[in-house]
């Protein structure tokens, strides 16, 4: 049996554009996609604080401060709404126990503010 987890998150981002003349995808700031441990390509869970909408996606890397919506989300997500990117991980049973969830905390201009770590069992 293997159970879901969001393995990294990138907390409260600011979109810093919509562009809806693309194939689809979301461009992020290449040092949140580094500390975040989220590589081109991934597949990636869009959530909009601003109004509830949620997009699934895979993450590109863009320019710096960069969180950029392209395609279909862009009807749904304008620049300055708040976001949370979540990236998911499939473990294993015996995974468990070692899996660390990292979340990465951005200031409005999307600079890395600070990452923390969390295991599942604290010791």
């Amino acid at each position: 049996m293997e159970r879901i987890f969001v393995r990294a998150k990138i907390h409260r981002a600011t979109v810093t554009d919509a562009n809806l003349n693309y194939k689809g995808s979301i461009a992020i700031c290449p040092l949140l996609l580094e500390y975040a441990g989220i590589l081109p390509f991934e597949f990636v869970h869009v959530n909009n604080l601003a109004n509830g909408q949620h997009w699934e996606t895979y993450a590109i890397k863009g320019k710096p401060g960069e969180i950029t919506l392209h395609g279909p989300p862009a009807r749904l997500f304008a620049p300055g709404d708040k976001v949370v990117v979540n990236c998911l991980a499939n473990l294993k049973a015996d995974d468990i126990p070692d899996f660390q969830h990292r979340v990465v905390y951005v200031d409005d201009a999307n600079r890395l503010l600070q990452y923390e770590d969390h295991k599942i069992f604290e010791a």
